[in-house]
């Protein structure tokens, strides 16, 4: 079936109308109420710069942000995903003390504002579970090959404690509410599907595997892409816990430069791009689920 091209008509030309209005308006007003002179020239270096010594473009701390938040986003991506399937499946469990974990941790989670949790979990698990764990042996190895792998996987090894502990955080945090998508998809389907299923032989973990999660995958994806994109921008808590993600150098850039509006109109910028290509991937790879179905 061939897509309909996508016309614009008036009321499309009337909103980008508004929306360049307002634009032109704040900016005015930021230029005569406030008194502030725009300059984006003192910015830039920030972003990219020509190291004097080698006389190469070298990225500077914006940069090394936006890096930053890409790695949070794509392993808080996969753990939470990970999380959130295991307990959502055992939100449904048979067994009552399965369940009862679950909604423990579902409603610990939920009920908790985002920045008492962070700073909760990223102090206990700073102070007790990374010397347990080594992390901080880790990231003081003399190993050269440990060191590349650390900065290149997960930015500056001095800081991998905080990097670890942060994804941690955010991956339990955003768990929680994939939890409740995997909940709500797989209880969607029907009970005469289980009962099908069963009919003719299958096992429980085999009507799960084979009948049920199938159907629920389809139900769940557009939620769970929203919940994935939504974790990209809550990202952002951590920087509270000193990791230099995106936000975090954003803020060290507007204090040294006084450039604040600049600096926040291209961090916002910087969001709004990563966050609408997810966007477009997860619209193709729905198109191309939805064709495979046909």
């Amino acid at each position: 079936m061939q897509r309909k091209k996508t016309k614009l008509n008036w009321i499309d030309a009337l909103v980008v109308l508004s929306i360049a209005i307002f634009v032109i308006v704040i900016v005015r007003r930021v230029e005569s109420v406030l008194n502030y002179t725009w300059d984006w020239s003192k910015i830039v270096p920030f972003f990219i710069y020509v190291d004097r010594e080698t006389g190469e473009w070298t990225k500077n701390l914006m940069i090394e942000g936006l890096l930053m938040t890409m790695r949070l986003a794509v392993y808080g991506i996969v753990a939470s995903a990970i999380i959130g399937v295991v307990m959502g499946l055992c939100r449904i469990s048979s067994n009552l003390f399965l369940r009862m974990v679950a909604r423990s941790y579902v409603e610990l989670v939920r009920n908790t504002p985002p920045l008492v949790f962070i700073f909760i979990f990223y102090f206990f698990l700073s102070t007790q579970l990374m010397p347990v764990l080594g992390i901080e042996e880790l990231a003081r190895s003399d190993s050269p090959t440990v060191q590349w792998l650390i900065r290149i996987l997960c930015g500056d090894p001095v800081l991998f404690s905080n990097f670890i502990s942060g994804l941690v955080c955010l991956s339990i945090f955003e768990g929680a509410y994939i939890t409740e998508i995997v909940r709500a998809g797989v209880q969607s389907i029907p009970r005469g599907q289980w009962e099908a299923g069963k009919a003719v032989g299958l096992s429980g973990f085999d009507v799960m595997r084979s009948v049920i999660l199938p159907q629920a995958v389809n139900r769940i994806a557009p939620p769970l892409a929203n919940q994935f994109i939504t974790l990209i921008k809550d990202s952002s808590i951590v920087s509270l816990i000193s990791i230099q993600e995106l936000t975090f150098m954003a803020v060290e850039v507007g204090v040294s430069t006084s450039r604040i509006f600049e600096i926040w109109i291209l961090t916002a910028a910087m969001y709004f791009v990563i966050c609408y290509a997810c966007v477009l991937f997860f619209n193709w790879l729905e198109r191309r689920a939805a064709r495979a179905r046909r």
